[in-house]
């Protein structure tokens, strides 16, 4: 009976049991090891980025006080209210600024040290800005915290590009997206953390303010116990190092036995990193690069972190007390994250195109509505308060369904392991710069127009769904060479041809892991290796 049962199995699952056996993992247990994989990976990484931008709205007053009574014990005299003010903007614009140097060192950490060992040593960063904070207080310098701002931006600007790609490397074709987007639950996980940490009852208390800004090295302590004991991105052991032995154990758990690697990766070629210049430079490339820096910076520009700052002051017009103020400001957080995840389970199912030009086109609805609402508002017409809010939730919400998580995924998916590093730290710069530049001339659009201070974000809005619907293929389910053609035609441009005179098409397995078990397997000499060991 045995034997007839083996003689009816194909050869392919003879070696997916041979290949279990090897690495005695279950489907189950390597979903598990993803899972905890991206939960480690993610609480010290996109979850940083949100907590630390969150956490610094409840102590601002105090730190503007801190500010100004230590000028008063050094000159003998205060500071105005702008200079104050001025004083904050350089706190606040720290962490831009910080972040935009962090995206810049995240590809050369991510080539050099590899996607985890460079989530690991980011930490040091946040470690070293909470003891600046904590101990600001004692040395009387506002300097210090401004310094620690910075560091957690280059810590931030560094999760922010290596986890993504770290996570688009490691998870199966079936789980890309979702895998991958699981980088924006995080985000809002942490966004949504720092209000609740944040209000008066935990640390949002004036003499707890340094705890407050200090709590962020928590989350980067427990992923340096955690992280270690999962495995590095396989595509980086194999393409990057070289160690294909390291290569199949990781993919042995993370993918349960799922050996699969493309036609390319049979090689053996190892194609060194690419430079953003080069990117730049590289004319099959521009289509693709163009699209991540519109995404990148639409997804600053398009005003979410603005209606964040707005929100206060509509809660306030709607009747709510300044002292609950706080606690609804958590539902903004919550709506994100609710958001977040519903995309999280959709992405595989409608498709990254469809959620990115759903969610621009949802925006530029509410950015209408909002600021009619906020006009009527300004002319005391009853129950407009009440419509602002819901605007400001269903703005939020409408970010998290689908730029949020998509704009993050974009540059694993449409580039190859060599130009990837690349490709996200021109992704993370435009970012941070887009972030740094709405922080520094909010304030000023809202004073020259006052209630149409939405319409620049609309613009945003409109020009990156069109822009996004027009140039954009579906990347879901596809491998790289399918995306490139799908590129090439939306562009106008020219199939590719290979040397041998073949269009790109035939390589479709390009630079794509966790297929059929029928298709592609792992290079022929260790395929021989493993068919010999198992005979032994």
């Amino acid at each position: 009976h045995k034997l007839r049962h083996l003689i009816s199995l194909s050869r392919c699952d003879i070696r997916h049991m041979l290949s279990m056996q090897k690495y005695n993992m279950k489907p189950s247990g390597s979903a598990r090891t993803l899972a905890l994989t991206v939960c480690s990976a993610a609480i010290g990484g996109t979850f940083q980025y949100g907590y630390n931008i969150s956490i610094i709205n409840s102590p601002t007053s105090y730190i503007q006080r801190f500010i100004n009574d230590t000028y008063v014990e050094r000159w003998g005299k205060g500071l105005d209210t702008p200079q104050v003010t001025l004083v904050w903007t350089f706190v606040v614009s720290a962490f831009s600024l910080g972040g935009l140097l962090g995206a810049l060192l995240a590809g050369p950490m991510a080539v050099r040290f590899g996607r985890k060992k460079s989530l690991l040593l980011n930490n040091s960063f946040l470690f070293i800005g909470a003891v600046l904070v904590l101990t600001s207080r004692l040395a009387r310098a506002f300097e210090m915290i401004i310094l620690a701002r910075f560091l957690v931006g280059i810590n931030s600007g560094v999760s922010m590009n290596v986890q993504p790609m770290y996570f688009g490397e490691s998870a199966p074709k079936h789980l890309r997206g979702a895998v991958a987007f699981s980088s924006a639950v995080f985000t809002a996980f942490g966004i949504f953390l720092g209000q609740v940490v944040g209000i008066t009852e935990v640390l949002g208390a004036e003499p707890l303010w340094p705890y407050l800004l200090a709590s962020n090295a928590l989350p980067g302590l427990i992923q340096l116990v955690t992280l270690p004991w999962f495995p590095e991105s396989p595509r980086y052991l194999l393409i990057d190092k070289g160690d294909r032995e390291g290569c199949v154990q990781a993919l042995g758990r993370l993918r349960g036995g799922e050996q699969q690697m493309s036609a390319a990766l049979q090689s053996g070629s190892t194609a060194s990193a690419k430079t953003p210049w080069s990117l730049f430079k590289d004319s099959s490339l521009r289509s693709q690069l163009r699209t991540v820096m519109v995404a990148s910076s639409a997804m600053m520009l398009c005003g979410n972190d603005s209606i964040y700052f707005y929100a206060s002051y509509i809660f306030l017009e709607a009747g709510i007390p300044p002292e609950k103020i706080q606690y609804f400001a958590i539902g903004t957080g919550a709506s994100e994250l609710t958001a977040s995840i519903l995309s999280n389970l959709l992405i595989e199912r409608v498709g990254r195109r469809y959620l990115l030009v759903g969610g621009y086109s949802l925006m530029s609805c509410w950015s209408v509505v909002f600021t009619v609402a906020l006009t009527l508002q300004s002319h005391s017409v009853a129950g407009m308060a009440y419509l602002s809010m819901a605007c400001v939730f269903a703005y939020i919400l409408s970010f998290g369904l689908g730029p949020a998580g998509v704009t993050g995924i974009l540059p694993a998916e449409i580039f190859d392991q060599a130009a990837r590093p690349a490709a996200y730290m021109v992704a993370g710069s435009c970012m941070w710069i887009s972030l740094f530049l709405v922080g520094m001339l909010f304030p000023f659009i809202v004073k020259g127009l006052g209630n149409f201070c939405f319409l620049p974000f609309l613009a945003v809005c409109v020009g990156s769904a069109v822009f996004f619907g027009l140039t954009m293929p579906e990347t879901k389910g596809k491998t790289l060479a399918q995306i490139t053609a799908e590129f090439d035609r939306k562009n106008g441009q020219k199939m590719r041809e290979m040397p041998n005179g073949q269009v790109n098409e035939p390589l479709k397995d390009h630079y794509q892991l966790g297929k059929a078990c029928s298709s592609t397997t792992i290079t022929h000499d260790a395929e021989i290796d493993i068919d010999q060991k198992n005979e032994d």
